[in-house]
This record gives C-alpha cells, sequence and structure tokens, in this order.
C-alpha cells in the first residue's frame, strides 16, 4: 500500500482532517502568520517559563511524563533575556536587598 490512497474515517464516517490542517485553518481565520503547530509548542513552553509557572503545572500543561519533564523543558523552554534578568534581579534582591548595589555603600 505505501500509505498512497490510505483514508482514515472518524467514528461518523467523515475522513479525518490531520492536525495541520486545522491549524493552518486556525491560523489564517485569526489573522496570524503561517507557522508551524510544533512551534507553538516552543512558544507556549516559553510564555510558562517567562510567566514564572512552577514545573509541575508547566508538565502537566504541556503533557510531559514526570520521568521525562526535565528533559523536555530543556528542549521546549529557550531562556530569554528577560528571564535570565528577572532571575539575577531576584538573587540581588535576596543577597543584597531591595534597592541596595552589591559593594555598596
Amino acid at each position: 500500500m505505501g500509505g498512497k490512497g490510505v483514508c482514515v474515517r472518524v467514528a461518523h464516517g467523515r475522513a479525518a482532517e490531520p492536525e495541520h490542517h486545522r491549524w493552518k485553518a486556525l491560523l489564517k481565520a485569526a489573522g496570524i502568520r503561517e507557522g508551524r503547530l510544533h512551534d507553538a509548542r516552543h512558544t507556549a513552553g516559553t510564555v510558562l517559563l517567562i510567566l514564572g509557572v512552577p514545573e509541575t503545572v508547566v508538565d502537566a500543561i504541556m503533557g510531559w511524563e514526570p520521568d521525562k519533564s526535565a528533559g523536555k523543558r530543556r528542549r521546549y523552554q529557550h531562556l530569554t533575556g528577560r528571564v535570565l534578568k528577572d532571575t539575577a534581579d531576584k538573587v540581588g534582591c535576596l543577597l543584597w536587598g531591595a534597592g541596595e548595589a552589591p559593594g555598596g555603600a
């Protein structure tokens, strides 16, 4: 068969539409530039990181298994300058207090 001419049908007898077709239609209807559905997973993971969502909540939202979630977070969550700066600011506040500069008078 080689996969050519094969049609998968859903419960109602209609041909199943591949996910990417629904995704493309959704983007078009929303007036958003074309992009891959898979790219949206990277965006979602990174947005959750920026928002500071706890890892267990990220895992549940993204559908990641606990024993594989650390690797998935490394793959899908991209460190941004904002995340790094916010983290550095938090460490600074913890060490020197709010509004105090290191080594300052």
